[in-house]
């Protein structure tokens, strides 16, 4: 049985922020949030998150994901943290039950190297290390001859000689939830900090004999803290840079990896191309040979294969067929559902409408609350006027109409199949099949009409 106990009561005085640091996102997510997600991929039977500034805040964010909330106040330190979940943690009788301690603003630590640190273990306790060039401030790990981990020495409190180990500990462990709960009752403030250390438990696992092993991740970035906006800044760098990475693992080609931002899940299909400034949030789906002009933004969007989107467009909740084009600064918004082969062009707008295959709205119009059919086209200037300030109402276009331009349609009104509506025309009644239907005034020239002068 294995519980997971994050803590996340720190005031992140340096984010400068109201908003409780472990709430503050990286690449879309919160930083708990990322943690939380690694937390579920194996499979717990408890999560407990310690929570102490901004309580409040962290359990309406999260308070209906079934997790277990454990309040610490004052902050005396990670081991006094630990001792407030104790509560909340299930089982303890059997050797295999295990508590794993993570950190809210540790957000990118991967299930594949938790796991690991869960194998390294065995019946005892596993510690995740890490070697650092430059290990000033980190808590030293210091082995004994068989290799084992004997402790781990804060800074603060470490000679000259243990401060030249570059071994460090990272501050994520596991160990047997019984002897834990009794080790967290028998550690001491007694150190520079005044602080209860969780990482005492180490020294108090050796003394009684229990093994204690070490893992490490596989990339050094997934066990790097936030403090600052700084840190939180570098961090989501490189987060992003390892998402580009793997997409182009997959085949994906990226103009320019380091211009590339992925705030959600990104699903590809072969031969896919994504121009330099996109941001692709929720969940997105490109199907083989979709190509995504520059600087565009795509939420809960799936495009089928061949599609292409032109430069600076905005995708929200939109499903759109094969061989689309869409494009350059359209924006489809929530409800758009775009059949094969449907073209939206510049400064078009979609939204809660179906474009039926073949269709065409290349310029300057909005067409909301739409059932449009196959192969209309749509001019330029056309409205579908679709709210009267309470109410919203629907249009429907059959198949193979011609909308001319500058046309208002003030809805609910249906539009016949194979009809034509004149430029210029503002429709308020139903426009039969086959035929032309219009509304302009009769064109006329006044002779005689002088222009206004101005006067001295």
């Amino acid at each position: 049985m294995l519980n997971i106990v994050i803590l996340a009561a720190g005031l992140g005085k340096r984010m400068q922020s109201d908003l409780p640091k472990v709430l503050h996102p990286i690449a879309g997510k919160s930083m708990l949030g990322h943690v939380l997600d690694s937390a579920r991929e194996l499979g717990p039977e408890k999560v407990v998150v310690v929570v102490g500034h901004g309580a409040e805040r962290v359990r309406q964010a999260y308070g209906q994901d079934g997790l277990a909330f454990a309040l610490q106040q004052p902050q005396q330190g990670t081991g006094h943290a630990v001792q407030q979940a104790v509560p909340e943690l299930a089982g303890g009788d059997q050797a295999d039950d295990a508590t794993l301690v993570l950190y809210g603003d540790v957000p990118l630590v991967q299930p594949e190297t938790l796991r690991r640190l869960l194998q390294a273990r065995g019946q005892g306790v596993a510690v995740l290390t890490e070697i650092l060039a430059d290990p000033s401030g980190y808590g030293r790990i210091i082995r004994g001859a068989d290799g084992t981990v004997q402790s781990i020495v804060e800074h603060k409190d470490a000679n000259d000689q243990e401060r030249a180990v570059q071994e460090v500990n990272t501050g994520i462990l596991v160990a047997p939830t019984a002897k834990l709960k009794d080790w967290l009752g028998r550690i001491t403030n007694d150190n520079a900090q005044g602080e209860y250390y969780l990482t005492d438990i180490v020294a108090l696992a050796v003394a009684d004999g229990v093994p204690v092993q070490a893992a490490q991740p596989a990339a050094p970035w997934e066990t790097l803290g936030v403090n600052s906006r700084v840190q939180q800044a570098q961090l989501e760098r490189l987060w992003q840079a390892e998402q580009a990475r793997r997409l182009l693992e997959q085949g994906v080609t990226l103009a320019d990896p380091a211009r590339f931002d992925l705030r959600g899940t990104l699903e590809c299909g072969r031969d896919v191309f994504i121009d330099v400034g996109c941001v692709f949030e929720g969940r997105v789906v490109l199907q083989d040979g979709v190509r995504v002009g520059p600087h565009c933004v795509l939420r809960d969007v799936t495009l089928a294969a061949g599609t292409q989107v032109e430069a600076f467009s905005h995708l929200q909740q939109a499903i759109v067929g094969q061989e689309a084009r869409i494009g350059p600064y359209a924006r489809l918004r929530p409800g758009a559902v775009l059949g094969d082969q449907t073209h939206v062009g510049n400064f078009v707008e979609i939204k809660n409408t179906q474009l039926g295959k073949g269709s065409k709205a290349n310029h300057l119009s909005y067409v909301g609350d739409a059932d449009v059919g196959e192969r209309v086209n749509i001019g330029a200037g056309t409205i579908t006027c679709n709210y009267d300030g309470v109410n919203k109402f629907r249009t429907v276009i059959g198949d193979d109409a011609f909308i001319g331009s500058d046309t208002q349609l003030v809805a609910p009104v249906t539009v016949g199949r194979g009809a034509t509506i004149g430029a210029g025309t503002t429709l308020t009644r139903n426009a039969p099949d086959e035929q032309l239907t219009l509304s302009r005034p009769e064109q006329r020239s006044v002779p005689g009409w002088k222009r206004p002068v101005r006067k001295s």
